[in-house]
């Protein structure tokens, strides 16, 4: 610490990584520990929200009076979910069976053999389900007080985590613990890696209720053994987080106040209700800095981007862009809702118009390609950056002036229509109210991302630019009401 405090402020990663490495201790510890000396504290979501979050138990055990700001404020729902969401992979069981030995080799076979049995109700749930007047299981997308929740050939939706699973669980750690009270098994090893899932899972069970599912996924179907004999398919088993209000109000609670700001955080009770903030929390809506003239908005109510529609939109989508570009020579981003779709775009829009630049956004791209995608947005350029909605480039970019005068968004944005996210639509029908769940689900995300992609526009009160907004559904008053308020949509 005292080498440490040496350094010139401000205390960040490469400092405190430096020192730390020289000292021969783990930076993370070292960073904790300069908090005791620190003012303000600069980190990521999960170093104060997480479960496991040192930062939150410091303030806990010292008794700090702490102000929390969290900016971008909108991605804390997708991350909180993700912090208490505690997926088992049959891959790491059957690692670290490969690898224990002894009282833990035996407790990890009894879990394995627990764990077979739920596997092999995944197809039979679905197969009920199919059955007239079932009781007790529903199709993906249904909804009711009741749960299971979902039952397809490879998902399956539980009401609680089933006592005899959570027995395995708790004994397999047991086993596990006191193993390492002996022998302290090394950083990487296949049987403490899965103790940590272990840990996880068993703790999120301990605090299991309505705010979350237990579900089960087929991951893959092996082939059959050599005698002939059909193989169990492998099963992840998950609890995952629907709502972290539960786990994220006490850490509410415990600041002195907390300021979550964002662009998009609408509608209101939507962010309140699921991020767990009080009833009374104030709500401040700050005017844009822009006004409706610089920015034009327009509906193409031709296109439909739906599923069922993809093919037939292509065409028309590319000749928008064209007309537009013609129109207005200069930069443009284009986002479409997956790769495949942009991709299909891209290729539609280069055969019939071939005198329109452009440049794509591709899989997992390092920073050295997304640094030359941007590059291509120079001022007084020209040309269609194709990128996909929700990624790299349709938030946290910074495009001034010229360097980019309209966005053409070819999709609400909707998540993917899935068994996981129909179960999770019901859950919130039952914990916010029928027919919250879809808006919760479907629609609030998917608007956000929207807004997001087309905020890329108009960056100061001096820009001009256009959005086209690119299917017939963004007529609707319900998606209109999601859109800023000072958009004029024409």
């Amino acid at each position: 610490r005292a080498a440490a405090v040496q350094q010139p402020a401000p205390w960040d990663a490469p400092a405190v990584r430096g020192v730390a490495l020289q000292h021969g201790i783990c930076p993370y510890y070292l960073s904790q520990e300069l908090v005791r000396w620190a003012d303000v504290v600069v980190a990521d979501y999960h170093y104060y929200y997480d479960s496991a979050a040192m930062l939150y138990a410091l303030t806990q055990q010292q008794g700090w009076r702490v102000a929390v700001l969290v900016d971008e404020a909108h991605n804390l729902l997708e991350r909180a979910r993700s912090m208490y969401t505690a997926p088992l992979s049959p891959f790491e069981l059957a690692a670290a069976r490969q690898a224990a030995t002894g009282p833990v080799k035996k407790a990890l076979d009894a879990l394995h053999r627990q764990w077979n049995a739920l596997g092999k109700t995944v197809g039979q749930a679905a197969e009920d389900a199919d059955a007239p007047g079932a009781p007790g299981v529903l199709h993906a997308g249904a909804t009711a007080p009741a749960r299971p929740i979902a039952a397809t050939p490879s998902y399956q939706t539980h009401a609680t985590v089933p006592p005899a699973l959570l027995g395995a669980v708790q004994r397999a750690v047991g086993a596990m613990a006191e193993a390492q009270a002996d022998q302290p098994l090394p950083p990487g090893d296949a049987v403490l890696v899965f103790y940590w899932s272990l840990l996880h899972f068993q703790s999120l069970a301990e605090q299991f209720g309505p705010h979350a599912l237990f579900d089960l996924q087929r991951t893959a179907t092996p082939p059959r053994s050599r005698s002939g004999r059909a193989r169990t398919p492998a099963t992840t088993l998950c609890i995952r987080n629907v709502m972290p209000a539960p786990h994220l109000a006490a850490r509410h609670a415990a600041a002195q106040a907390t300021v979550l700001f964002s662009g998009t955080l609408s509608p209101p009770q939507f962010y309140r209700d699921l991020l767990g903030l009080p009833p009374d929390t104030a709500w401040l809506d700050v005017a844009a800095p822009f006004a409706a003239h610089q920015l034009q908005v327009r509906v193409a109510p031709h296109i439909s981007t739906r599923w069922r529609d993809r093919e037939a939109s292509l065409a028309p989508i590319a000749d928008l862009v064209a007309a537009q570009y013609a129109r207005q020579p200069g930069n443009y981003l284009c986002f479409a809702s997956s790769f495949d779709y942009l991709q299909r775009v891209a290729a539609t829009l280069a055969q019939r118009h071939p005198q329109v630049p452009q440049w794509q956004q591709t899989r997992e791209m390092d920073d050295a390609s997304r640094a030359a995608f941007l590059a291509r947005f120079t001022e007084g350029g020209q040309g269609v950056g194709l990128a996909v909605l929700g990624g790299a480039f349709a938030e946290g970019v910074d495009l001034p002036g010229t360097r980019l005068i309209g966005a053409f968004i070819a999709t609400l944005g909707l998540p993917q229509v899935n068994a996981v996210n129909d179960a999770m639509q019901c859950a919130l029908d039952e914990v916010m109210g029928p027919g919250q769940g879809y808006a919760c689900t479907y629609l609030y995300p998917g608007l956000r991302k929207v807004v997001q992609a087309a905020g890329r526009v108009i960056r100061t009160e001096h820009d001009q630019g256009v959005v086209v907004l690119m299917d017939d559904r963004f007529q609707r008053a319900e998606v209109r009401a999601l859109l800023p308020q000072w958009w004029q949509v024409g």
